[in-house]
């Protein structure tokens, strides 16, 4: 595993590469498509990238917690979540790879 991060730079050079856009345009288009997904979630909808995954956003209740060092209990307030559900198509092209 090379643990390489893939960021916005790449996609977006990636996007340059395969579609033909100016860089900008690139740089641009990748924003504008993270922008909406990061909206959708942040209004409390779940997001759905077939073939990829999906975005869920879960209600968590308040809970009682201990801090591990002095045992003192706390109320963590509720708070809501997202998790990311990898599609089948995902995860056997995960497990199946062979790098």
């Amino acid at each position: 595993m090379s643990g390489k991060t893939v960021t916005r730079a790449d996609l977006a050079e990636a996007v340059y590469e395969r579609v033909g856009l100016s860089r900008s345009e690139s740089s641009d288009l990748v924003e504008m498509v993270l922008e909406e997904i990061s909206d959708a979630i942040a209004s409390g909808e779940n997001v759905k990238l077939s073939s990829f995954g999906s975005f869920v956003v879960r209600s968590k209740n308040e809970r009682i917690g201990r801090n591990p060092k002095t045992k003192v209990e706390v109320p963590i307030p509720p708070r809501r979540v997202m998790v990311f559900k990898p599609s089948n198509v995902l995860k056997d092209k995960v497990n199946h790879s062979d790098s």
